[in-house]
């Protein structure tokens, strides 16, 4: 049997085979930076600005993976290009990228050999679980701000994408006693809205399409996009302080992330946002980044949706792919 490649430390191998040490500082420490792509027509849509991110990150963490962009963009295209081929009709895959800092010495000691301190290094892809998203992308989300608040910026820079993400976690915990549907919109330290657990948060007043600085959020690649979406369509694009005041009293809002682009969202804390349907900002900016990326975006996670979802009812294949945490980020 066929199945997917993983590069790990340098080499391509079946996704079986591909483990890590169990005191790898990611598992340990959480010390690892991250990217996620996605492909259109089975293709690294953006994969150069993703990489670019991610070799800025590693030089935030102070990283040296012994590879170029350019060389892990060869490896990126190659594993990518293989593990297309074991897709169903439609779909699509999500790349990952993930960096740690290497064994943590104190716990590989205790297992009886040297640890290997260089980083772990791995690219791995996974089908687009288009399932999860697909009723939302009509109806929209609901957001809830919980106790938990975003890390402050005199932390660890947002710029750096990384997975230490146990806040994004409780966060989203606290907000599904709300509503099992809901995922978290965290506030910072001072009140003021920041993003999801893997979304750019985005609203529209006025005609404007309002975005939180980027004090303390990643600034997104589908957040840029949007950007330059909006330049396209003389919509004019505001970054300032928002509130939950401003996101209750906004004529639209939505997130911007890699797998689905943009996402609706309809609810804030129990509250309808304007008539609490999806808006006409959100149609015009998917329909435009549709035209980019050559395919109807809404109509492909439908249609797959609905394929995957009635495969798994019908017993031939296996349950909906759970996505990895970097497969809801932007």
């Amino acid at each position: 049997m066929i199945e997917p490649l993983v590069y790990l430390n340098g080499q391509m191998v079946p996704a079986s085979q591909a483990h890590l040490a169990i005191f790898d500082a990611g598992v340990v420490l959480g010390a690892t930076v991250t990217e996620m792509t996605r492909t259109f027509h089975r293709r690294p849509w953006r994969l150069d600005q993703h990489l670019d991110r991610l070799f800025r990150s590693l030089r935030y963490t102070r990283m040296d993976i012994g590879l170029s962009k350019e060389q892990l963009a060869d490896v990126s295209c190659e594993l990518v290009a293989h593990n297309a081929r074991l897709l169903g009709d439609g779909e699509e895959l999500g790349l990952i990228h993930f960096v740690t800092a290497g064994e943590f010495p104190t716990y590989a000691g205790m297992a009886g050999r040297a640890a290997r301190t260089t980083p772990t290094v791995c690219s791995h892809t996974f089908p687009m679980p288009f399932e999860l998203w697909a009723k939302k992308m009509q109806t929209g989300t609901h957001l809830v701000t919980p106790s938990i608040r975003h890390v402050p910026p005199q932390c660890y820079d947002p710029k750096m994408k990384y997975r230490s993400r146990m806040h994004y976690y409780l966060a989203d915990q606290e907000a599904r006693l709300v509503d099992p549907e809901a995922s978290a919109l965290l506030l910072d330290l001072a009140g003021n809205v920041t993003e999801t657990s893997g979304a750019n948060f985005l609203i529209v007043e006025r005609g404007s399409i309002i975005s939180p600085t980027t004090v303390n959020t990643l600034p997104g690649i589908s957040r840029a996009m949007v950007i330059e979406l909006a330049g396209k369509l003389d919509i004019p694009f505001v970054e300032r302080d928002l509130q939950v005041f401003n996101v209750m009293n906004a004529d639209e809002a939505f997130t911007a992330s890699t797998p689905y682009c943009l996402m609706p969202v309809t609810k804030l804390n129990g509250v309808p946002i304007g008539d609490g349907r999806p808006g006409p900002m959100v149609r015009r900016l998917r329909t435009a980044w549709s035209e980019e990326v050559g395919l109807d975006i809404e109509r492909q996670i439908q249609e797959v949706a609905q394929h995957r979802t009635a495969a798994a009812t019908a017993g031939t294949s296996g349950p909906p792919v759970v996505a990895p945490q970097e497969a809801i980020t932007s």
